[in-house]
């Protein structure tokens, strides 16, 4: 039996197995909805002209910030939910705009090995972003407190942009976070220290 529980943000997915099959789960679950096979992806399919460059920059550099997996030349994906339709649909109106062709399509992989393999792609390109906001914050902890209040303030909204096109955590995901908690740890002690008065 194959199941899909699901809470929290839509659309995040992870693998996690038990005694009756595979499940597909976001952190928190709370529901249960029987599946019978591979989820929805929405998927962008595009082109546009080769000049000027301009939007074929800025349309790629908006589609990295979804974290959308490229299926092939000028075809991309998400798992499918509100939020993820609507933003593909809205960068295909944006793609129109500037005078190129674009559709939104729904579809599903044929087997759960097709459906892995995105998930897979997915999950590694966040990981590497993990592993870069872990490196960082470790590096700030160290920072003078003035460089390290304004790089925790940066790397907290990276960690939440990283967050929100993560729909398959990897485990690097902790350690981020756990990187995180101890940089604010890190600041938090120094504004105390530089708070207590001289005796």
């Amino acid at each position: 039996m194959r199941g899909t529980y699901s809470s929290g943000p839509p659309g995040k997915l992870v693998d996690a197995v038990s005694c009756t099959g595979q499940f597909r789960c976001n952190r928190g679950c709370i529901t249960a909805v029987t599946t019978t096979g591979p989820g929805e992806w929405v998927l962008l399919s595009y082109r546009l002209p080769r000049e000027p460059s301009g939007p074929r920059t800025a349309l790629w550099r908006r589609l990295k910030r979804l974290g959308v997996v490229q299926l092939a030349d000028g075809l991309v994906a998400l798992p499918s939910d509100a939020r993820t339709r609507e933003q593909l649909e809205w960068l295909s109106g944006d793609v129109h705009e500037a005078g190129g062709t674009a559709g939104i399509w729904v579809a599903r992989p044929t087997s759960t090995a097709q459906e892995k393999k995105l998930a897979t792609t997915m999950a590694a390109a966040r990981a590497e972003e993990y592993l870069a906001l872990t490196g960082q914050c470790r590096a700030a902890a160290t920072a003078e407190p003035a460089d390290r209040s304004r790089a925790l303030r940066r790397l907290r909204t990276e960690f939440r942009a990283v967050d929100r096109r993560d729909f398959f955590p990897p485990p690097e995901r902790d350690a981020a976070a756990a990187a995180l908690r101890d940089l604010v740890a890190a600041d938090l002690a120094a504004a105390d220290r530089s708070e207590v008065p001289a005796r």
